[in-house]
């Protein structure tokens, strides 16, 4: 039996930029601070795991959600 499961989709630093509503540099400054994780393709660009990226999105969501509160 395989252990291949649905392969991972990565995202650009512009849809990743476009889901947190701001510029693809910030997206590329985080990733070189660590707060973001990315892989980089065979041509140097980079890509973000969309799991990673919603997990990231929802954190974010709640935050912004208790301060509001």
């Amino acid at each position: 039996m395989s252990n291949h499961g649905d392969p991972e989709v990565l995202l650009t630093p512009a849809e990743v930029a476009a889901l947190f509503r701001v510029d693809p540099k910030t997206v590329t400054r985080w990733a070189k601070a660590g707060k973001i994780s990315s892989i980089r393709t065979l041509g140097g660009h980079r890509r973000y795991k969309e799991s990673e990226v919603r997990a990231l999105l929802g954190a974010a969501s709640e935050d912004a959600d208790e301060n509001q509160a």
